[in-house]
């Protein structure tokens, strides 16, 4: 299984300095594991991009239609009290936002507790960190 986070999916939709590593690993690690509010999550850094002016009208449009393309082939963790109860134990075991918790938290639930062997993909080193020592192979 390889989950992504999503801050290595936003340089798939916009350019980023990550943007070639990730285009690299889509095409070496195939398949794609998010959690449900991934889409939402790039939403944000999008609309983010755009109010900062780092990103235009027409290219956040084109972004958008990508970002929900992309949607169509990955496979989503479901919200759930299992996932929920899992993120909250990782707030008080890693220095972790509640969205951070919540994408590690699905990662451990769809890993069936068991990460070794499984990849977690992130650029947010925070959530890089705790997924390495919760036992992901993290890039």
């Amino acid at each position: 299984m390889n989950f992504w986070d999503s801050s290595a999916i936003t340089p798939l939709i916009v350019e980023e300095k990550d943007t070639p590593l990730r285009y690299q690993q889509t095409k070496e690690f195939g398949s794609m594991t998010v959690w449900y509010g991934t889409v939402l999550e790039i939403e944000s850094a999008l609309a983010r991009k755009h109010r900062e002016e780092k990103l235009s009208f027409e290219l956040l449009r084109t972004a958008r239609a990508s970002l929900h393309a992309l949607a169509t082939s990955w496979d989503e963790v479901s919200p759930g009290v299992v996932v929920r109860d899992r993120a909250a134990r990782l707030l008080y075991t890693h220095t972790l936002r509640a969205a951070d918790a919540f994408q590690l938290a699905a990662a451990l639930v769809v890993s069936r507790e068991t990460p070794r062997g499984h990849r977690f993909l992130t650029g947010d080193l925070r959530l890089r960190d705790a997924a390495e020592r919760e036992g992901f192979s993290v890039d």
